[in-house]
């Protein structure tokens, strides 16, 4: 898709530049993404109507929560620029990046991040009220990975013509999604230095490859049960006739730098299309990586336009979820826990009385009631999109909500005006999990599981309710703002 700025866009509709900032806020002009502060208008993007119903006051506010969703998708193609994404939108709020290998004292009224191995992040909002009689701790936790393909170390391939790139799956991906389109590469590159290496994030945007699919005439089956081979089926072809030129050639020539300097890397593959809003209301948003990144976008809303002189507010943005969590930058590892002892340290707190003392949301995606397979969801606790927050629950404790947990979490609901829904799996069924109880595992505090319904999840598109952005970020505020007074069996929650 061909884009056109700003000043393009007025003088074609004969706006002021003004008007067509707002109106691409609101969502009024289909298509409109933000890139860094710059607003980029489809070519073929028609001008925009006058509003004149309420209907039309309705679709506004979802796009407007639609759209911010969409362009940090855009800008966060896998998870190391998800979390630059969230590092560069805390900074502009006034927080301050300190370095897990350094020193750092930690004080009342602090607003700090760190960031572990460029692919997870720890924020903290140190209330200006906070002694070391009354440190607690309210979390929110996401991560920041979706399923898709990494890259191998040595990738090169050739079939007749055909220059491929060797890859392997990430995560539980729907493989059949990632077929006959436009996807582009991103990630980090490790460069040789005279002393040493140097990481730097790469998005290949103006590269393209694609993974094609066999077409029904050779494949007679292909809908009616085919099983996609991940090493046959799902690999990507970059060019024809291209021998001679290296994968690692041409990653160097975009980076302007020699073959031989790229010592290494991780890179993914991604889906370049852009996300859409869309129904009479503008009520669905359309994108790759709603799983998790909705989850992450609107934690962070919540958590840069929150205060709380009375406790320490956390976002946690974790790495390799869809993988397990077993590395050093995953919800098993011991970053939130380390932290969380530093800081109550330096003030003077008692880490096991301020974990007593505190609570963590875990928010990952919930399923959504699917409109042609309703069957498939619990009876009695099911979700939908744009009614809510659904709250997960599993007999086998796959999610941490218990009665407790998810009272306190309603509570909350019900203080912001925030709607909610109960998300159980049919029993007969395996659901999923997330990392709530691995975080638990770290660190042991009352927590509830929750997310946002949505559909497709796992796929390479995914479709979710614009109005649950909204919920969310009204929740999360409630949650960061509220008071929460565990006293034996008794627990108070004040705003």
């Amino acid at each position: 898709m061909k884009y056109i700025t700003v000043e393009e866009a007025s003088k074609k509709f004969e706006l002021s530049a003004r008007s067509i900032r707002n109106y691409c806020a609101q969502g009024r002009i289909p298509g409109a993404v933000l890139s860094g502060k710059t607003w980029l208008i489809p070519e073929e993007a028609k001008k925009p109507e006058r509003i004149n119903s309420k209907s039309d006051d309705s679709s506004i506010e979802n796009s407007k929560y639609g759209n911010g969703l969409v362009s940090f998708i855009n800008e966060s193609p896998v998870a190391c620029f998800a979390v630059n994404n969230v590092r560069n939108i805390l900074k502009e709020n006034g927080y301050k990046e300190i370095k897990e290998n350094q020193k750092y004292k930690f004080n009342a009224g602090d607003k700090v991040f760190m960031v572990r191995n460029d692919t997870t992040l720890l924020a903290v909002n140190i209330g200006k009220n906070i002694d070391d009689n009354n440190v607690n701790f309210h979390i929110i936790a996401s991560h920041a990975d979706s399923p898709c393909f990494k890259i191998k170390p040595e990738c090169d391939g050739v079939t007749d013509s055909y220059s491929k790139i060797n890859v392997a799956p990430y995560g539980g991906l729907i493989a059949p999604t990632w077929l006959d389109r436009p996807l582009s590469i991103a990630g980090r590159v490790v460069i040789n230095k005279e002393n040493g290496v140097e990481t730097k994030l790469v998005n290949l945007k103006d590269m393209t490859v694609v993974i094609p699919n066999v077409c029904i005439h050779f494949n007679r089956n292909i809908n009616s049960g085919y099983e996609y081979n991940m090493a046959v089926d799902m690999v990507p072809f970059i060019a024809c006739d291209n021998k001679d030129k290296s994968f690692k050639s041409l990653l160097a020539d975009r980076l302007n730098i020699s073959k031989e300097e790229i010592i290494n890397f991780d890179l993914y593959l991604y889906n370049k299309q852009s996300g859409v809003i869309w129904g009479e209301n503008s009520e669905f948003v359309s994108s790759a990586r709603l799983d998790d990144l909705e989850c992450v976008y609107t934690s962070l809303m919540a958590f840069k336009e929150s205060n709380n002189d009375n406790s320490i507010n956390v976002l946690y943005v974790a790495d390799n979820e869809e993988v397990g969590s077993l590395s050093r930058q995953g919800a098993d590892s011991d970053f939130l826990r380390s932290t969380l002892k530093r800081v109550c340290m330096d003030l003077n707190g008692q880490y096991e009385v301020a974990v007593a003392n505190s609570f963590l949301i875990s928010a990952d995606n919930a399923h959504a009631v699917h409109p042609n397979k309703p069957e498939l969801t619990d009876k009695d606790n099911k979700a939908y999109m744009n009614k809510g927050i659904a709250i997960k629950f599993n007999a086998a404790n796959s999610y941490t909500s218990d009665a407790i947990s998810s009272s306190i979490f309603q509570k909350i609901c019900s203080n912001a005006e925030v709607p909610f829904q109960f998300f159980t799996n049919r029993s007969d069924m395996r659901g999923g999990s997330t990392l709530g109880n691995l975080l638990l595992s770290q660190v042991s505090l009352m927590a509830v599981d929750i997310g946002l319904a949505q559909l497709a999840m796992h796929s390479s598109y995914e479709t979710a309710g614009t109005v649950d952005i909204k919920y969310a970020v009204k929740a999360f505020k409630e949650f960061y703002q509220s008071k929460i007074e565990i006293d034996g069996n008794s627990y108070k929650i004040a705003k």
